[in-house]
């Protein structure tokens, strides 16, 4: 912390799996409870001596820094969680491809009942999760995958037949 060196944090996201943060800085330390404070690009307490000069390092920090944003902690664990639970499976249509699944929040997160549960989660790909919070799909308490009527009688073209419309009234995967 005195000596204003960025580390690299590792955030346990479930046992054995773990997310980098960098550059972090320790910014406080009360040694009577033994934690610390990190704060993740905290510009001031970076180490300037060799970098470029100020207004070419603004310049490129804009470029990439542009906003702030608050992170749920939770999120991924919640996610490995779900998706662990359903196999790897979008409850929808199956797709069974890691990169393309969610973890969908049957209760909002923001709700005070929509806690970060496997029992409130739903495995779903992009396209279904975007489709779920959109309320375009919804899943009914005995699983039954609901379309939007609109939506049903609707002509656009492959994508929403098989997307969308051909799973309405289709029956969920469930969670192992």
């Amino acid at each position: 912390m005195q000596r204003r060196v960025p580390l690299v944090y590792f955030h346990g996201i479930v046992p054995g799996v773990y997310v980098a943060e960098w550059p972090v800085y320790i910014v406080g330390d009360d040694s009577a409870h033994l934690t610390f404070t990190v704060s993740v690009e905290e510009r001031r307490f970076a180490s300037l001596g060799s970098g470029p000069p100020e207004s070419e390092e603004t310049e490129i920090r804009r470029r990439y820094v542009t906003r702030e944003f608050r992170q749920r902690l939770h999120q991924r664990e919640f996610r490995e969680r779900v998706v662990r639970a359903y196999q790897y499976h979008c409850a929808v249509c199956r797709l069974r491809r890691d990169e393309l699944l969610d973890a969908a929040h049957i209760v909002p997160d923001a709700d005070p009942r929509g806690v970060p549960s496997v029992a409130n989660g739903l495995a779903l790909c992009t396209l279904h999760h975007a489709a779920f919070d959109r309320h375009v799909i919804g899943i009914t308490p005995d699983y039954v995958v609901e379309v939007r009527r609109e939506v049903l009688e609707q002509e656009d073209g492959p994508m929403l037949i098989h997307g969308l419309q051909r799973f309405g009234d289709q029956l969920a995967r469930l969670r192992e």
